[in-house]
């Protein structure tokens, strides 16, 4: 019985060894999102755990406390190194100062790729998957220029911006915007420098849908006559249509944004938000880890889409009022596509 017992444990013991060699057998990439309480970077999580999955490959998912929280993402990629990672997908929290840890993983041969938000500077990364959040919002601004038709040039255009950081995706989205309704941005790299006089003014919202009231009432103060409503995303929309429905304006006022959130194609079947550009975190992440195994395989690194610094991850236009010129989706194709 003893001897039973014996060479059951010792045949347990070389599973366990056996499926350790396995698993180390399999390239490990590493996913740091901001939070893991974001839909955005749940959808991430999702697409990566999906193709790691498929590829046979070991996910390990990091995040930090609260957006911001740069010191848990500096730990993650120290935890990664220590794991002989092949690959690391990040979404930085404070992108200039991620870069000296992640100077260390590139150091120890580990691909870094920036997912959504580009580092500071972005070649401090060996790729980065994003959407083209210029294009996101030149898809917006045509749209509206389009359902006003000649009213555009006597258009009163409030801007809901991120913050006074001008981080690259709050300008990018912005200018974007301006371009596409037909406004000279001069600095396209710069937020505020425009002299069109259809722009009531510019005003922040933290991305959050109290910050979009806020803003959206600072700006009602300015030029109660506003038509015209971009938004950096969803939930700052959907502020500003609370601002604009407490003062009986929500009927006539185009509200436009970013991002694709399935709450956000909600409020475009509803009419809270006329046009949202959907970008799409699944593929961001699932493209990633792709990209990782390639580099495990061939230590070839990912190219940039052409005429493009990052890999384009795609964006869609969702609205039920098409406009000719401007290809989109409907809010029901939009809401079989969404996150959140």
């Amino acid at each position: 019985m003893k001897l039973k017992s014996l060479a059951m444990a010792v045949l347990a013991s070389a599973c366990v060894v056996t499926s350790a060699v396995q698993a180390a057998d399999k390239p490990v990439v590493g996913l740091i999102t901001k939070t893991n309480t974001n839909p955005f970077f749940v959808k991430m999580r999702e697409g990566a755990t999906e193709m790691a999955n498929a590829m046979d490959m070991d996910l390990r998912t990091f995040s930090g406390k609260f957006d911001g929280d740069n010191q848990s993402q500096v730990q993650a990629i120290e935890n990664l190194i220590a794991s002989g990672a092949k690959g690391i997908l990040i979404t930085p929290s404070d992108p200039e100062a991620i870069v000296p840890a992640v100077e260390r993983a590139r150091a120890a041969g580990i691909l870094v790729i920036a997912l959504d938000t580009p580092l500071s500077p972005a070649d401090a990364a060996d790729a980065t998957f994003a959407t083209d959040n210029f294009k996101a919002g030149e898809l917006i601004g045509q749209w509206a220029a389009a359902q006003l038709g000649d009213k555009a040039k006597d258009a009163r255009i409030a801007m809901l911006d991120l913050n006074a950081s001008q981080i690259t995706v709050d300008v990018a989205r912005d200018q974007g915007f301006l371009k596409g309704f037909g406004v000279d941005v001069g600095n396209a790299e710069r937020i505020g420098d425009e002299k069109d006089a259809r722009i009531v003014g510019h005003d922040v919202t933290q991305g959050a849908e109290e910050g979009g009231r806020r803003a959206m009432e600072n700006l009602l103060q300015r030029d109660p006559k506003i038509n015209v409503v971009y938004t950096i995303n969803e939930p700052a929309a959907a502020g500003a249509y609370e601002a604009l429905r407490a003062v009986g304006r929500d009927k006539d006022v185009l509200v436009v944004s970013v991002d694709g959130g399935c709450p956000g194609v909600s409020n475009v079947r509803d009419g809270v938000i006329g046009a949202t550009s959907m970008q799409f975190p699944l593929q961001m992440a699932a493209k990633g880890v792709e990209a990782v195994l390639e580099y495990a395989k061939t230590g070839k690194k990912p190219q940039a889409s052409e005429g493009l610094d990052f890999v384009n991850t795609g964006v869609d236009l969702i609205t039920d009022k098409p406009v000719p010129g401007v290809p989109s989706k409907t809010s029901k194709e939009g809401l079989g596509l969404c996150w959140g």
